[in-house]
């Protein structure tokens, strides 16, 4: 009989129905590693759970799997993530047509609030984005060092305009043309997309890139890179980040997604352009773009009745006749 919530003894062996729903979302869906491995993690846990054959797993032993994951003290957010990616995979073998039907496609996982990071005013910003220019801990009398030229640089992109910290640490000298003030930047998903580069942006760029060489080695691509000549690491600029927060004396912690945040919250408000905006994120779905810029529809409806030439609302005493 078909066992359900075993517990994980040992990391089972590579299941080739998984392999090869991996497979598909790493080279067909062009997935990063990053999120193909937390599939492998919970798809994983799922054969550790279910040691019968996948055409026998129905949605009953889906629901006692869930439900041992809540019991064990598991994160609602967790949870979630563990059942959107049994419900990806299941939905790859209905398409290959390996079942009839995908079992998890009516189940939902425990309901749990999407925090939203505490935004930046645009006084906070500006104090991020003028810390470089004081004393930094590394470079104590000298902000027009090549450290500080570069924190400034990316923090100049990361905010002005929104980019992932993937992203920031990705870019190489190629992908920034300053003569159209614009950035190439490949985003989740290896979807390419082009951004603007603020004159503030610009400015900050062209300053770094005066030092660069005094730090890059000959055969290094990337735009930014440590004093040791290679491509800086995504843990590297959180800390620049975060230090550029303390030293701009700011009451919040500090981070990429912070600056991308504000990036997007600041630009909304100024133009009420929600598809502009999605476009200058790379975001795939507008709703994600409404939840990451504090949105609601009844924002939305404003925008609309503002812009759209049918949208002006019902009104009886624009009636004349019957």
């Amino acid at each position: 009989m078909p066992t359900a919530n075993r517990p994980p003894e040992s990391e089972p062996q590579p299941d080739p129905a998984i392999e090869a729903y991996l497979a598909h979302l790493r080279d067909v869906r062009g997935l990063s590693s990053h999120t193909v491995a937390a599939y492998r993690r919970d798809l994983r846990e799922l054969r550790r759970a279910w040691d019968a054959p996948w055409t026998e797993l129905d949605a009953a032993a889906l629901r006692r799997i869930v439900a041992g994951l809540a019991r064990g003290g598991r994160h609602p957010r967790s949870v979630r993530r563990f059942l959107a990616a049994v419900r990806g995979f299941l939905d790859f073998q209905v398409e290959r047509g390996e079942r009839a039907a995908n079992p998890a496609a009516g189940l939902r996982g425990p309901k749990t609030d999407r925090p939203l990071p505490r935004g930046l005013d645009v006084d906070q910003a500006q104090q991020a984005l003028d810390a470089p220019r004081a004393a930094s801990a590394l470079d104590a009398d000298d902000p027009d060092s090549p450290l500080a030229r570069r924190d400034r640089a990316m923090l100049e992109l990361l905010y002005g305009s929104g980019l992932r910290l993937a992203e920031l640490t990705g870019l190489d000298l190629p992908d920034v043309d300053r003569d159209a003030g614009m950035v190439r930047v490949l985003g989740k998903g290896r979807r390419e997309r082009r951004v603007p580069a603020g004159r503030m942006a610009l400015a900050a760029l062209r300053d770094w890139l005066a030092v660069r060489g005094q730090w890059a080695n000959d055969d290094e691509p990337a735009l930014f890179v440590t004093r040791r000549g290679r491509r800086i690491s995504n843990r590297s600029v959180q800390r620049r980040v975060e230090e550029a927060g303390r030293r701009g004396g700011l009451d919040v912690h500090l981070h990429p997604h912070r600056l991308r945040h504000a990036f997007a919250s600041h630009l909304l408000e100024s133009s009420g352009d929600l598809r502009a905006v999605q476009e200058l994120l790379g975001h795939a779905d507008l709703s994600t773009t409404q939840i990451y810029t504090h949105l609601d529809y009844q924002h939305l409806a404003e925008v609309y009745d503002a812009a759209h030439p049918r949208a002006r609302r019902h009104d009886p005493a624009d009636e004349t006749g019957s």
